[in-house]
């Protein structure tokens, strides 16, 4: 029996049924059978980053994000872009993990499907390269017009979409492996 590796998915998108979440299921569905994806449905419920916040003083929600982080095998983000720029809940959560480290050296892969998203791709992968995520470089994808590529019914319609998703899925198996042999 293969053993599947464990994944936390991170929708920046706050909208209910946003082309986000249905990228991040129709990833699942892809990779099912080398992964189990659990979704953090609260970004938006995390409350405000205040690095004078004392240890004892965060929030349970906050304490169960970064315990959720640091137990998966790899994250993946599924985010659009705002106004040229990181979605505020996600950023939020982010900063959240900085001073704890539980990005660092955690295998992420960053999807950042919107309009454009040119630009807040960029600054995302600056965040993520700052926090250490694994193998960052390798694992990152730009989907423009993602509504005309992801159906209401959580399918990826357009083939070379489909094809770059799969190949990304693909490093992201290997990244996670690689790095819980490096473990041991």
């Amino acid at each position: 029996m293969k053993i599947k590796q464990n994944i936390l998915a991170i929708s920046g998108s706050t909208r209910s049924n946003s082309s986000n979440h249905r990228l991040i299921n129709a990833f699942a569905s892809l990779f099912s059978d080398s992964l189990i994806v659990n979704t953090f449905d609260g970004i938006d419920k995390l409350p405000h980053f205040n690095p004078d916040t004392k240890t004892e003083n965060i929030a349970s929600i906050v304490t169960d994000f970064r315990s959720q982080i640091s137990k998966a095998d790899g994250v993946i983000i599924c985010t659009p872009e705002y106004a040229h720029g990181i979605p505020g809940s996600l950023k939020n959560a982010i900063d959240w993990t900085v001073g704890s480290g539980e990005f660092s050296g955690k295998p992420t892969a960053l999807i950042t499907a919107s309009t454009d998203g040119t630009i807040g791709h960029q600054a995302l992968l600056e965040v993520l390269r700052v926090i250490e995520a694994k193998n960052i470089e390798q694992l990152h994808l730009l989907i423009q017009f993602i509504r005309t590529k992801v159906s209401q019914e959580g399918e990826i319609i357009d083939k070379d979409t489909l094809s770059d998703v799969k190949a990304l899925g693909q490093r992201f198996i290997e990244t996670i492996a690689a790095s819980i042999a490096e473990k041991g």
